[in-house]
């Protein structure tokens, strides 16, 4: 009872109403609300931190940038979302704040563009070398089984493409990046896609910032080579995983493409089937399927891993 009350005392303030509308449309920071509600900064974040006081709000930090969302519906405050559908949507004031943040998704977009388009071709020569990326969404689809009521982390997320796929079979998807311009890439597909359910914050594979037990399923999708210590971030990956959750590792077979190493920062140039296997079972998981896809020359393998239910 208390928190629902103290839900509405803070709802109940013109410009907090208008915060809340704004988020529901995506992640915000403090200087993007102080451009389009047109009030001062230490105004707008005193409103942010009651709204964040009240668990209307989550504060999310990137670097020196702090976004702000929609706190997830959950048991404890299941009431947020029912909270902004009773906002007039068609309100003058509603409909010009709109207007004003449609201006800055557009710029937002405009720069995630021109950032891919100038590492797009490195993306290309990689891609070249390896099956498509459509045929190994289709297995994880399959073999993962994702269901409405289900959270979905995707470790490493870069554009967020993997969300994407996954956005419309979850409950809600959050995927994690060290990358600020990548995060910007996913974040500005996630919201041209429609993909509400998703978000991406800032976060390391070694320090998943999520409590343990969190989701479902866990992605970590052309990542583990970059990684200096695999295992670290696969029992990191198992931390974070609720018990009977599954995660699925998708990465290269041994190769001897060097041009990877040197050109583009590949830490290992492929796992091997038993290898990763191994990890997975010292991180407390169950391997259940081991898939590889031949490429050329590159082969794609998909670990699936399932956590241990210790009931």
């Amino acid at each position: 009872m208390d928190r629902i009350l103290s839900a509405l005392k803070a709802l109940g303030e013109p410009t907090r109403m208008r915060v809340m509308a704004l988020c529901a449309q995506g992640d915000l920071t403090v200087s993007e609300l102080v451009h389009i509600l047109g009030q001062s900064q230490p105004r707008v974040s005193r409103h942010l931190k009651l709204l964040c006081e009240a668990g209307l709000l989550q504060r999310l930090r990137e670097g020196s940038w702090v976004f702000h969302r929609l706190a997830p519906d959950g048991e404890e405050n299941a009431f947020v979302s029912k909270l902004v559908e009773m906002i007039p949507q068609d309100d003058e004031i509603i409909l010009r704040d709109r207007e004003r943040l449609g201006e800055i998704k557009r710029e937002r977009a405009q720069k995630a563009t021109e950032y891919f388009g100038e590492i797009a071709q490195e993306w290309a020569e990689i891609r070249a070398l390896h099956v498509g990326d459509g045929e190994v969404e289709k297995i994880l689809l399959d073999v993962l089984s994702p269901q409405p009521d289900y959270d979905f982390l995707d470790i490493g997320t870069a554009t967020g493409r993997i969300m994407e796929v996954f956005s419309p079979h979850i409950r809600q998807g959050w995927g994690i990046d060290l990358s600020s311009e990548m995060l910007s890439i996913a974040r500005a597909n996630l919201e041209k896609g429609g993909f509400n359910n998703c978000a991406v914050r800032q976060g390391d594979m070694y320090q998943v910032p999520f409590s343990g037990e969190s989701f479902d399923l866990v992605t970590i999708y052309q990542v583990l080579h970059y990684a200096d210590e695999p295992l670290r971030a696969i029992i990191e990956a198992a931390r974070v995983l609720r018990p009977g959750g599954k995660l699925a590792i998708v990465d290269f077979a041994p190769h001897e493409e060097e041009n990877l190493r040197s050109q583009y920062q590949h830490r290992r140039l492929g796992f091997s089937e038993t290898e990763l296997s191994l990890l997975c079972e010292e991180s407390g998981l169950n391997i259940s399927q081991v898939r590889q896809l031949p490429g050329d020359p590159l082969t794609v393998t998909i670990w699936i891993a399932e956590k241990k239910d210790n009931n």
